[in-house]
């Protein structure tokens, strides 16, 4: 069943016309016709079950037919990651941590950081089709870009985790990803943290811990700590 985002959407809402760019998608493009169903999702946890009213190209009318409050997951998982240089790898992560369920994206500018700007707009539409694509209903909150000492000044030092290569006693995220109801974890450039930034981190409180023995790719570190934050909870409700 095809979906669409409509995130102006409320469970009280018994009708809703498509944007002009989705109308064309809906009727050029899937040749949807009056009577056809269709699926919306609001992104804030609302599924919307719809109908085809009116199939013009300009303005595709639904008819609400019934619609479902998607709760939330009991635990969040937040990373906060430094961008990489080449933007794709980002758009890479954008899309598979949406896909495998992340609340939160935040963007670091750090001190080896090749990336010093950053726009959100290709990012949030990567999101919204990763979130029609995998069926969900809650779309993840993207930051925008900000210096990593200022987010380390906002961060729970309880629930916030620094994933780094330098030598030291870490402990691996898995043993400690499902101790609370949040995790945070800061993942850094391609040439990591500077040992300023992890000590500041240790100063703050913030606990190192490691993604495994291997050494990642920016975007694989904060696709891989999404994903042993999911596994951590899934295994220790038995």
């Amino acid at each position: 069943m095809p979906t669409f985002y409509a995130p102006d959407l409320s469970s009280t809402t018994s009708s809703y016309t498509l944007p002009e760019d989705e109308s064309k998608h809906a009727v050029r493009v899937l040749r949807l016709h009056a009577g056809d169903p269709v699926e919306l999702v609001d992104g804030r946890g609302g599924l919307y079950q719809a109908q085809v009213t009116s199939a013009e190209a300009k303005r595709c009318q639904l008819r609400i037919t019934h619609y479902e409050a998607v709760v939330r997951r009991a635990y969040s998982v937040h990373v906060a990651v430094a961008p990489t240089k080449n933007l794709d790898r980002m758009e890479w992560l954008v899309e598979k941590a949406t896909e495998i369920g992340v609340d939160r994206l935040s963007f670091l500018r750090c001190a080896r950081s090749e990336r010093r700007d950053l726009k959100l707009d290709r990012l949030e539409k990567i999101a919204v089709s990763a979130l029609k694509q995998s069926g969900q209903a809650w779309l993840p909150q993207l930051d925008e870009l900000i210096d990593y000492e200022l987010f380390i000044n906002t961060a729970t030092p309880d629930t916030t985790y620094i994933a780094h290569l330098d030598e030291g006693e870490r402990v691996s995220l898995s043993h400690l990803a499902s101790t609370g109801p949040a995790c945070c974890i800061l993942i850094g450039p391609e040439g990591d943290f500077t040992p300023a930034e992890i000590a500041l981190a240790r100063q703050r409180g913030i606990r190192p811990v490691t993604l495994g023995s291997t050494r990642l790719r920016t975007e694989t570190a904060a696709l891989a700590a999404v994903h042993t934050v999911h596994i951590a909870h899934e295994l220790s409700q038995g």
